[in-house]
């Protein structure tokens, strides 16, 4: 059974009907609709097994997808989009880096081990998000410890540290009490702290100087469990040699500002059970994991007789089967279940067709759909509708200047023609042309935008063919510029 977090991530899906789900993809992608209702049904579907009566739950796996398409139609951003509609830990990776098992090389099992490297980071941050507020209090505390280190009496006087045997001195206040030396120094080391926290909380000594400890650790331990530091599946003895070294600490002098970062990592570190992450973010990985097989069409071809590349794709493939159709893949955490991961594939397919996957492959992967190719209308939808668009993007990035960027529709529709004319002569990289066209169009006013104030900057359709005239006329430099 599902842990009770990794239940109530199952309960978000409870309300994302496919409707409501295709619904929030419109809102980053143009078009492609086929595609949305084939990810939103296998999303919905998540939920619909764990309703299943548990005798046949084990039964239902994952409908695995593959979106055929050319490059810059939203196959990569459609997988994104939903893996964080559905807080689900998510892994993009490429078929084309991974290798035959016995060929130097990633091995297939590693995208597990990225998925559950994922879902930590993904877990912890929730953790961290919950315990924030008590976390910043305690690094309020040692701060202030810090800037103002109790005096010898009030350790003395404190329960936990043991005072030292001596003559008790007693104080006469002005209303005649007598009480112990060390009362009184406590009450007036109290009130100076709540005036130095005060001062504190309004940010007043961001720029004090303090002593913290921190990390000494030797950095070749932690460059063997960076990438490519070690051997695949290496990191487990790396990570043991680490914990046997002591812990070693040094002491920095630095702003409260900094000290502050240092000390809220150290605090959230002691705060969050790492144990409960990990059981919990393997759970997720089993029950809501998505893994996008991005250029499948790179390991597919025709069978080679004389050996050579086409023997390492298949065995590629060959390696990908037990862990889609579902296998115990061993990460430094422990044992990950594959059966109810959720694997979308995808690739443009230009010279291998899907047909040219082995057959076993190609029958883990039921669902096949197919994207259109982007025209000029998608084009000007792209540039208007999204949330996401380029020209909001652009618009922000000269905002930041205190200038003021619009696009009326005549220059949309401009940019649009000249994106799908390139595409069109030249190879079509879908709406990646739109990041060409529009870097080459806005790279001047961006360039002289700090010197030349603060007017606005007025995108028209004869601005668009006054700056791209010249590029889109000459073959030779609209190859190296667009």
């Amino acid at each position: 059974m599902p842990s009770n977090r990794t239940q109530q991530a199952l309960a978000r899906l409870a309300d994302l009907t496919p409707r409501l789900i295709v619904a929030e993809l419109d809102r980053y992608i143009v078009g492609q609709a086929d595609a949305k209702k084939a990810v939103a049904i296998a999303l919905r579907n998540r939920w619909r097994r764990q309703r299943a009566p548990e005798g046949i739950r084990e039964e239902i796996s994952p409908n695995n997808i593959i979106l055929i398409g050319p490059t810059g139609v939203g196959k990569t951003e459609i997988a994104r989009r939903l893996a964080k509609l559905a807080a689900a830990p998510f892994v993009k990776v490429e078929a084309s880096k991974f290798t035959e098992v016995g060929y130097v090389g990633r091995d297939v099992e590693s995208m597990v081990r990225d998925l559950v490297e994922s879902a930590i980071d993904m877990v912890r941050t929730e953790r961290e998000g919950e315990i924030e507020d008590l976390a910043h209090d305690k690094v309020d505390d040692r701060l202030l410890d810090l800037l103002l280190p109790p005096p010898a009496e009030v350790k003395a006087a404190s329960p936990i540290v043991e005072a030292p045997k001596e003559e008790n001195v007693f104080v006469v206040s002005a209303s005649g009490e007598t009480r112990p030396e060390s009362d009184a120094a406590a009450d007036r080391y109290k009130r100076t702290r709540d005036k130095l926290k005060q001062l504190l909380m309004d940010g007043q000594l961001e720029g004090r100087e303090v002593e913290v400890e921190v990390d000494a650790s030797r950095p070749g331990f932690d460059m063997m469990s960076a990438p490519g530091g070690v051997p695949e599946g290496m990191d487990q003895f790396s990570d043991m040699l680490k914990e046997m070294m002591p812990k070693r600490t040094k002491k920095r002098t630095v702003k409260v500002s900094e000290a502050r970062r240092i000390l809220l990592d150290q605090e959230l570190e002691k705060l969050v059970d790492m144990e409960d992450v990990i059981a919990d973010a393997l759970d997720r990985v089993e029950k809501l994991g998505i893994i996008f097989l991005d250029e499948i069409d790179k390991i597919a071809g025709e069978r080679s007789q004389m050996g050579g590349p086409d023997v390492s794709r298949e065995g590629v493939q060959r390696d990908l089967l037990p862990i889609v159709e579902g296998s115990n893949v061993s990460t430094k955490y422990g044992m990950v279940k594959t059966d109810g991961i959720l694997f979308v594939a995808a690739g443009a397919f230009h010279v291998a067709k899907p047909s040219d996957l082995i057959p076993e492959l190609q029958g883990r992967f039921p669902i096949r759909v197919e994207l259109k190719p982007l025209t000029e209308a998608d084009f000007v939808r792209i540039m208007t509708e999204p949330e996401n668009a380029l020209t909001k993007q652009y618009a922000a990035l000269v905002e930041a200047e205190g200038s003021k960027l619009t696009f009326d529709a005549g220059g949309i529709a401009e940019i649009a023609r000249i994106g799908a004319l390139v595409n069109e002569r030249m190879e079509n990289i879908g709406a990646r042309r739109l990041h060409t066209v529009m870097t080459t169009l806005l790279e001047e006013f961006l360039f002289e935008l700090p010197d030349r104030g603060i007017e606005p900057i007025a995108i028209t359709a004869d601005v668009v063919r006054e700056r791209l005239k010249a590029i889109v006329e000459d073959e030779d430099l609209r190859k190296y510029i667009l």
